[in-house]
């Protein structure tokens, strides 16, 4: 990112929190990016592009000082308002997830440039979990055991945990898990 020019250092640094941030699908999602410089600027190009696996790179927006020329296909999601080269996604849908490349351009007597790569993934909500029971009916003494059987409809990244009076259950005699 350092170019010595005529004796001067001029150099643009591009910064993001994470290169990995997970969202919330159906939630809105901010992509906060910092950049500063030591040059003088005449112009200062954002440019966000997105990428994924087995697909075209897709232009989203760019602006040029406080000028935004969105992809129309998509200005109604994607919102970036100059200086600030943090891009908001609202709303965030599964398909979002990928990568989001951000390029700067500042031109001063030359242009330097910088760009970072932010990977998003996507969370669905865990839905309520419904239980049932096998035997659904009958008392139990008289089956020798039952099954309970829970699902979710939607969620990513689901994990299950079976409880008595608040306490975890772990295998044992008594109980089984699969």
């Amino acid at each position: 990112f350092f170019h010595f020019y005529a004796g001067i250092c001029s150099a643009l640094k591009l910064t993001v929190p994470s290169h990995t941030i997970h969202g919330i699908a159906g939630q809105p999602l901010h992509l906060t990016v910092d950049y500063n410089f030591n040059a003088t600027a005449s112009e200062i190009q954002i440019i966000w592009l997105f990428e994924r696996p087995q697909s075209n790179t897709k232009y989203l927006l760019s602006s040029v000082n406080q000028t935004v020329v969105p992809d129309l296909e998509y200005q109604h999601k994607f919102t970036l308002i100059p200086p600030n080269a943090s891009l908001m996604i609202n709303p965030l849908h599964i398909s979002d997830e990928g990568n989001y490349i951000v390029k700067v351009n500042v031109r001063g007597n030359r242009t330097i440039a910088a760009s970072q790569k932010i990977q998003v993934a996507v969370d669905v909500p865990v839905t309520k979990p419904t239980v049932y029971t096998e035997p659904s009916s009958g008392a139990v003494e008289y089956v020798g055991n039952i099954t309970l059987k829970c699902t979710v409809e939607k969620g990513t990244r689901v994990v299950y945990q079976w409880r008595k009076n608040g306490k975890p259950l772990h295998a044992s005699p008594t109980y089984t898990f699969s």
